[in-house]
């Protein structure tokens, strides 16, 4: 099958550039950027190779690709810093930028080519004038020998250059970012244009490829999944359920106190439906608050939660009577993987710890090899069409996605039991709002927006209520629009369902005394708060 080669320097979007090509069909192969290459260029599917981007400088940590990699005879496209190590390897100097470019940033082509050579394959992609998305604080000062520029950024920087001979091409922004305008197209022209590929990977071969893989490692013997009643682990638990004998899988729902209101219910009903055989529900709210009290750190409170979820399905695995050789699995996304900084390379950077990655006990659990994770190498929108493809019902996959910690990280400060009632009944209201309310087009809001949910401050703001001076919780709202978690806009409501909204809130939950409404887009921001 058609395979395109990323080398992977570190960049948050790295596993983006594998998503968006297999968008297109074609497989995509991820190893660490300074991987010996001499092995893999053996390989007679690989077309063509990326170099991704990186949060490191070409003069400070960032990592060098095996020199082979230039001998190799195939097209090579560099995006970001994998321009910026293009050009100092081949010859050319990079160097720091006054002020970094970074977000929205026009691009122009420069120059046009005719015929049917790589330069002019490679184009087609592009439109004469676009908005591109960029994130870097170097720049190219001196093209590496025999390269052309072929487009400039709307600051005066080299943008799109192309090698006047070989199929080497490299681009300053990320046409893997969905705030690129025309990204998917660019990435086509490479892939498909310059490369040849063919389109040869589906859903079904990714199952296939997965079932085999479970079935390889797991054998017979018994597998524990983790599961929060969520899309991701619904999906996890409905393809072991396809994979192996219903007899070896055990789900293990932990009610921590810090779920959606409902949320046990909801689990139990979708889970038996599925044909679970083996479902166990802990009730282990006490345990949890106890655990946080007195945490306000963002940090510390995912470590804590990640170690207790851990540590209680350990104590419970002993009381099921389960063996030894048991797997533990979770429903781990590559988002979350990423954001804790655990890609394919070792230069990520972590933006935060996701409970079921970054505990030392689930690093444990994964150093032995006993840790399945079958959904990591998809983002949000694949899980979704893996769960319809799975014949996960659709309720459950349009559910918005919600954090392993739970409401722990949606209560800025210390959590409480009280503060989760709150924020639980709030939040209730603002679901069943946007499953009510619908757009200009006519569609649920809760369909139109990716992700939405209610955020409780730590602050008290003076209020007016019955004629009496009160103090109420400040109240936060979040909703966002995106296509795989990695980048996220903000959902443009109409300012009356933002004020209706509101005033339901206030009038049903006393404690809250006024509701605000975040406007932070992702990047700079992140989707959750902590």
């Amino acid at each position: 099958m058609d395979t395109i080669l990323i080398l992977d320097f570190g960049s948050q979007t790295t596993q983006l550039i594998g998503r968006r090509i297999r968008d297109l069909g074609v497989y995509t192969e991820i190893i660490p950027g300074d991987s010996s290459f001499e092995k893999t260029a053996l390989n007679p599917d690989i077309k063509g190779i990326i170099l991704s981007g990186s949060p490191e400088s070409v003069y400070d940590q960032g990592l060098a690709p095996d020199k082979t990699v230039y001998n190799c005879g195939l097209p090579l496209l560099g995006i970001c810093y994998g321009l910026q190590r293009m050009t100092v390897d081949l010859g050319g100097a990079v160097e720091p930028l006054p002020e970094r470019e970074y977000g929205r940033i026009g691009v122009k082509i420069t120059k046009e080519e005719s015929g049917g050579g790589w330069a002019a394959k490679f184009l087609k992609g592009f439109k004469p004038a676009f908005t591109a998305w960029m994130s870097h604080g170097d720049t190219l000062t001196k093209l590496a020998p025999g390269f052309t520029e072929y487009g400039t950024s709307g600051t005066g920087y080299p943008a799109v250059v192309i090698h006047d001979a070989k199929p080497w091409f490299g681009l300053q922004f990320h046409p893997e970012v969905t705030h690129c305008e025309g990204g998917n197209d660019i990435l086509a022209a490479f892939v498909v244009g310059v490369c040849g590929c063919a389109a040869g990977w589906t859903m079904e071969h990714y199952v296939e490829e997965t079932r085999t893989s479970l079935n390889a490692r797991i054998g017979e013997n018994p597998v524990l999944l983790l599961i929060s009643g969520g899309v991701d682990s619904t999906v996890a638990g409905a393809l072991l359920l396809k994979t192996l004998r219903g007899e070896q899988v055990h789900l293990m729902y932990m009610d921590t106190g810090l779920m959606r209101k409902d949320e046990t219910k909801i689990v139990k009903a979708s889970l038996e439906k599925l044909g679970a055989r083996h479902l166990h529900i802990v009730h282990c709210e006490d345990e949890f608050l106890t655990a946080l009290k007195g945490l306000s750190e963002p940090e510390a409170k995912r470590k804590v939660i990640g170690d207790l979820f851990i540590t209680i399905q350990e104590r419970e695995v002993s009381r099921l009577g389960l063996p030894d050789n048991y797997f533990l699995a979770q429903g781990t996304l590559y988002t979350d993987l990423i954001e804790s900084g655990k890609g394919v390379g070792k230069k990520a950077h972590v933006i935060k710890s996701h409970h079921n990655v970054g505990s030392p006990l689930v690093d444990a659990k994964r150093k032995a090899g006993t840790l399945i994770e079958p959904l990591d190498k998809l983002y949000k929108d694949e899980v979704r069409r893996l769960g319809r493809f799975l014949g996960v019902d659709e309720e459950i996959i349009g559910r918005h996605p919600f954090p392993g910690p739970g409401l722990a990280v949606r209560i800025i400060g210390e959590v409480t039991q009280e503060k989760c009632a709150i924020l639980r009944e709030a939040d209730a209201i603002f679901m069943e709002e946007l499953k009510q309310r619908t757009s200009a087009g006519g569609h649920r809001l809760y369909d139109e927006i990716w992700q939405a949910f209610a955020i409780l401050l730590p602050v008290r703001s003076v209020g007016v209520a019955g004629d009496v001076r009160k103090y109420g919780w400040v109240l936060a709202l979040r909703a966002i629009i995106s296509a795989d978690g990695m980048t996220a806009d903000v959902y443009p409501f109409e300012t009356r369902d933002l004020l209706e909204i509101s005033t339901r809130i206030t009038n049903t939950v006393t404690e809250i005394g006024r509701v605000v409404y975040d406007i932070s887009s992702k990047p700079p921001a992140t989707i959750e708060w902590e």
